[in-house]
């Protein structure tokens, strides 16, 4: 695919309880939002104070890859700009894609291990302890991982047309995809 495709995390501030619920997400707040651009080659880490240049590069992709980026990564950073930007973005959400093929939602983790043989490193409540705690680095660490993990997930299913991924009984599955774009 010609362009420059966006891998997208990010990591927040405040859990939904903090909040008042999963409907203020947009209140939880960015400790770190991490990217790879494909064009640049490069990882991008991003704090809150730089939430509008995260979302310019966002905006300027020609695809944002993510996993519950659509639900969750977007409507926090809908904290921080005055417009929804969203329906601007050209994304691929793997969640919401395996989700569809599935029937039931399905961990990252739960295809990273099956088709990598790698699974994450951390969570996202981890993430927030660490917050907490004023250790940045370790949550831009997480983030960037995340990102990576999500990158090679998402080139495995473009070339082979399909992703394996553990079920609820720890067997390893596989479901079609088609991530070509």
């Amino acid at each position: 695919m010609a362009g420059d495709i966006v891998y997208f995390d990010l990591e927040t501030r405040r859990t939904a309880n903090d909040v008042g619920g999963w409907g203020n997400k947009h209140k939880m707040g960015i400790s770190v939002a991490c990217t790879y651009s494909t064009k640049l080659g490069e990882y991008m880490i991003y704090t809150e104070d730089e939430a509008q240049a995260l979302i310019d590069q966002l905006r300027r992709a020609d695809l944002v890859v993510g996993f519950n980026h659509v639900g969750f990564d977007y409507e926090v950073l809908m904290g921080h700009c005055l417009f929804d930007f969203r329906d601007q973005l050209h994304d691929l959400d793997l969640l919401t894609d395996l989700e569809k093929a599935l029937g039931h939602r399905i961990k990252l983790d739960a295809v990273a291990a099956a088709t990598l043989g790698t699974g994450k490193t951390a969570d996202g409540l981890d993430a927030l302890k660490w917050w907490q705690q004023g250790e940045v680095a370790k949550i831009a660490e997480y983030c960037c991982y995340d990102v990576k993990v999500t990158k090679c997930v998402h080139e495995f299913g473009m070339e082979h047309g399909f992703v394996k991924y553990h079920d609820r009984n720890g067997r390893e599955q596989s479901v079609k995809v088609n991530w070509r774009r």
